[in-house]
């Protein structure tokens, strides 16, 4: 399967960094073909400019142009699987301003064609989606508020996908407590979730 991995830390040294290391060896032993987008390591400048946004409906394709490559990326993909640490519920802004700037009409969506209506979704290629994140917070306390992070991608995101786009989330919770041995079971269970693809 093409798979697309974008990754979104600052650290190269972090646990997330770990993740991605351990998602790709898995990956690449199960005879996928991969390609990585590592936003901090690459320099991905998330910051919509005032011209990108002054053109966004009425001229997407320049905007499509000045992020071509990463365009390219997502139509050539058949899943797409996203590695970040969760943030003020929520995934990191470099990686949010991805989705900006990335994430256009015309790649993933057409606009709505009415009041009320909700927009269409054109990246269909996508087929399997797996959300792999941390975050400081308990799982109780995010099922309280409804888990914000997880819904962008399962919910909110799902019309964008192929219908029958089958999806997968690894969420290590209450990092900040969490022991040697929560990590590495976690790394596991990454690993398992990953050869089922």
């Amino acid at each position: 399967m093409r798979l697309l991995i974008v990754f979104c830390h600052p650290s190269p040294d972090s646990y997330g960094a770990a993740v991605l290391a351990r998602a790709q060896d898995t990956l690449a032993a199960a005879g996928h073909d991969l390609r990585l987008r590592d936003l901090y390591a690459e320099g991905f400048d998330p910051v919509m400019p005032r011209a990108a946004w002054e053109r966004y409906v009425t001229d997407p394709d320049a905007n499509i142009a000045e992020v071509q490559d990463h365009v390219d990326d997502l139509r050539w993909a058949e899943g797409l699987i996203m590695i970040y640490p969760t943030w003020y519920y929520g995934p990191p802004a470099v990686l949010k301003g991805w989705l900006d700037r990335v994430w256009l009409p015309g790649v993933t969506f057409e606009l709505a064609e009415a009041k009320g209506a909700i927009a269409r979704g054109t990246l269909r290629n996508i087929r399997r989606f797996v959300g792999i994140t941390t975050s400081g917070s308990p799982w109780w306390w995010l099922r309280l508020i409804g888990d914000p992070g997880r819904s962008l991608w399962t919910r909110g995101l799902r019309p964008i996908f192929h219908p029958g786009c089958r999806f997968t989330w690894c969420q290590l919770y209450a990092i900040n407590h969490s022991t040697d041995r929560d990590r590495a079971a976690f790394l596991s269970r990454v690993d398992r979730a990953l050869k089922r693809l």
